[in-house]
């Protein structure tokens, strides 16, 4: 049986490069996680996934409750077998969804009592049901349940939710007993607060979990802010345990956090902009809505692997956006998780080679200078 951990492999600054070991396999880091919250990743198919690089995908503890629900996909075999998805799975517990999607809700000591999204049933979720639907969904990587304060917010909510979050940790940590090759991460809070962030990560250390996230970002409080709470996070989180930044993001996002020490990182927002025309390339993004790609016969990036990339022309692409078809919103998606994963990749190749400061720039210098003959 092999046991969850982590494998610090080398350092570039505060850059990592890692390996996260698990049931289902290794996990190359710095890490994207493509998100499959209801167990598919919107517009691809699974082997398009893998075969664009990805190591590990996401599923979500308050979706999947909802629908098809944790007992009935445990008895089917679990999430793995449910979707066909052979490598590591990580799934959220659901804090975030309570706050963005839940209709009604409320957060008291014991857990969140919520009406669904979908059809307005009452449900509850404490830190021993979200933990209980995770062991039951067999993900490799699971969360504790925290609540998460959108922002702009006021120091007394975040310090409040942060000590909430905390203590719901420690519940969380009890639930998930022992699971062998399985590993159960912490979620840091404090919203933008230095000191809030200090506790919180200094908490949740003396707790002793297998890894650690950096949660209640990218709500709203902007690409500065974000950069500045992850700096005044990752000092006082353990360099021998995976660090996680939650729900980021950009491709810069993910460039400038890397930079900071982080090692993986989910979002939507590759499937969600391919849904809407937009895609992200090493030329930066391209928004295929735009009229001048109507008789553009060249493809988003000649030289990538991936045939959404280099098989497809741009006009045929601004066609298929245009026209409303699905199999616009399919190509980019791919197109813009397999540059995702390319990204990935090459930052772990920077890291490895000693030189990631000089890819940082240069990426970053690609991404303003654009396609110049776009």
């Amino acid at each position: 049986m092999t046991e969850f951990g982590f494998t610090l492999r080398a350092t570039d600054g505060a850059a990592r490069l890692g390996t996260v070991h698990t049931l289902h396999g290794d996990i190359r880091t710095p890490a994207f996680m493509p998100v499959g919250t209801v167990g598919t990743v919107k517009g691809l198919y699974l082997d398009q996934v893998e075969g664009a690089g990805a190591d590990i995908i996401l599923g979500n503890t308050y979706h999947l409750m909802l629908r098809p629900g944790a007992e009935q996909v445990a008895a089917l075999g679990g999430l793995h077998r449910f979707i066909g998805w052979k490598k590591p799975i990580l799934t959220d517990s659901g804090g975030f969804q309570v706050m963005s999607l839940a209709k009604i809700r409320k957060i008291t000591e014991q857990g969140a009592v919520f009406q669904s999204h979908i059809d307005g049933r009452r449900y509850e979720l404490t830190p021993e049901r979200a933990m209980e639907i995770q062991r039951l969904l067999g993900s490799d990587i699971q969360m504790q349940l925290d609540e998460c304060i959108a922002y702009p917010h006021t120091e007394t909510e975040a310090e409040r939710a942060m000590r909430l979050s905390l203590r719901w940790a420690e519940r969380c940590r009890e639930a998930f007993g022992r699971q062998p090759g399985r590993g159960n991460f912490g979620i840091v809070q404090g919203g933008i607060n230095p000191r809030l962030r200090r506790e919180s990560a200094e908490g949740l250390t003396a707790i002793g979990f297998e890894g650690y996230a950096i949660g209640g970002l990218a709500v709203g409080e902007g690409h500065q802010l974000m950069l500045e709470a992850i700096e005044h996070t990752v000092p006082y989180l353990p360099t021998d345990r995976p660090r996680y930044l939650m729900g980021v993001g950009t491709p810069e996002d993910i460039l400038e956090s890397v930079a900071r020490g982080v090692d993986m990182f989910d979002c939507v927002l590759p499937t969600r902009s391919g849904r809407h025309g937009q895609a992200f390339t090493r030329f930066g993004k391209i928004n295929l809505r735009n009229a001048k790609h109507a008789a553009d016969p060249r493809p988003l990036d000649p030289e990538h692997p991936c045939p959404a990339l280099s098989a497809y022309s741009r006009a045929y692409l601004h066609h298929l956006i245009r026209a409303g078809e699905l199999l616009g919103m399919m190509l980019l998606s791919w197109a813009n998780i397999a540059y995702y994963q390319t990204l990935m990749q090459d930052i772990r190749a920077a890291i490895a080679a000693g030189r990631f400061e000089d890819f940082r720039n240069a990426t970053k210098e690609q991404w303003q200078r654009g396609d110049i003959a776009a």
